[in-house]
């Protein structure tokens, strides 16, 4: 059974940073793309960024590129979300997840369906 758990969350000011991170167990980490999702109170979830196996060719939202680094350790099988200059609009819960076929995919359009291992997210609260 695949568990994706994410932490690091917190409430931080404007222009502050946290990183987040999701650690996965029950399948083989190292093979597969990772992004992470957010979901702001009355919106939808987005996708945000991704990174793929190997050499780990990362993806970004123009909402964050330029401010959130996303990178993984294959040997923890740990993804992790570094932001910085965060902006109240960050405000969000954030999501690992996992595409469900070993290399595929990943690529900087973030369609639900085809990720398949879901965490239960972390909050994230950015005050002005």
């Amino acid at each position: 059974q695949v568990q994706v758990v994410e932490s690091g969350g917190g409430a931080v000011q404007a222009g502050g940073s946290l990183k987040l991170s999701c650690k996965v167990s029950g399948v083989n980490f190292d093979l597969y793309c990772w992004a992470w999702f957010r979901q702001a109170p009355g919106k939808e979830r987005e996708g945000i960024s991704s990174i793929r196996w190997g050499a780990g060719r990362a993806y970004y939202s123009d909402s964050v590129k330029g401010r959130f680094t996303v990178s993984r350790n294959d040997m923890k099988d740990e993804l992790y979300l570094q932001m910085n200059s965060l902006k109240p609009e960050d405000t969000a819960t954030y999501y690992c997840a996992g595409i469900g076929e070993p290399i595929s995919g990943c690529s900087g359009s973030w369609r639900e369906s085809d990720f398949v291992w879901w965490g239960l997210g972390t909050q994230v609260t950015v005050s002005s």
